[in-house]
C-alpha cells in the first residue's frame, strides 16, 4: 500500500509538473483562418503546377460558348416591321418571339434547336414544326447576328443593318418582350 501512495504521489508530481511547464511555454498554434489559408495557398500551388491549362483556353464546341438574347426590328412587306427576339440556350435549345408592328398585333413563337457552323460562321435554326423553314444567320462576331436570305446567301449590303439581331448585353436600350 505504501509503494502504492508513492507511485501516485510520483503520477501526481509529474501531472502537475508538466501543466505548469505548458503554461510558461504554450504552443504557438496556428489560429484557424491562418492554418485554411496556409492550406488553401498549398493546395492552389500544387495544384497550378500539375495542370495544363491550355485545354481551357478554347472551348471545344463553341456553341456551347455562344448563346444569349438577341433583339432587333426586322423589315415586313404589309407592316412597320417586326420586333424580333431570339433566345439562344445553352443546350442548343432556341426560342424566337416575332410580332408584327401593327395595332393589336400577338406575338408568334416558334421553338426548336439550332446548330453552330464554325466553317460558315452561321447559326441554323431549326423548328420543332416541320412545316416552318429553317432560318439562318450569319454571325458577325459574338454579339451581332445578321439574318441570311432563305437560300442562305447574305441580304444586300445596304439592307444589312435591317436585318441584324445584336446580343442584348451588347445593346444599351432595347424593347422587351413581357410574356
Amino acid at each position: 500500500m505504501q509503494a502504492l501512495k508513492k507511485q501516485l504521489k510520483q503520477n501526481l508530481a509529474l501531472i502537475f509538473f508538466g501543466t505548469l511547464l505548458s503554461a510558461y511555454h504554450p504552443a504557438m498554434a496556428k489560429t484557424d483562418l491562418e492554418a485554411q489559408q496556409s492550406y488553401l495557398k498549398a493546395r492552389v500551388m500544387s495544384h497550378q503546377q500539375e495542370t495544363d491549362h491550355s485545354a481551357h483556353v478554347a472551348p471545344i464546341d463553341k456553341s456551347q460558348d455562344f448563346h444569349g438574347v438577341f433583339y432587333g426590328f426586322i423589315p415586313c412587306n404589309d407592316c412597320n416591321g417586326i420586333k424580333t427576339t431570339l433566345s439562344l440556350k445553352q443546350n442548343n435549345n432556341y426560342l424566337l418571339v416575332t410580332q408584327p408592328a401593327r395595332e393589336a398585333s400577338r406575338e408568334f413563337y416558334e421553338k426548336g434547336k439550332y446548330t453552330w457552323d464554325d466553317e460558315k460562321q452561321t447559326v441554323v435554326l431549326t423548328p420543332h414544326k416541320e412545316e416552318a423553314a429553317p432560318r439562318q444567320y450569319y454571325i458577325e462576331n459574338e454579339g451581332t447576328l445578321i439574318q441570311l436570305n432563305s437560300d442562305g446567301g447574305r441580304m444586300p449590303r445596304e439592307l444589312t443593318d435591317s436585318y441584324t439581331l445584336r446580343r442584348s448585353d451588347t445593346v444599351k436600350s432595347r424593347e422587351v418582350h413581357i410574356h
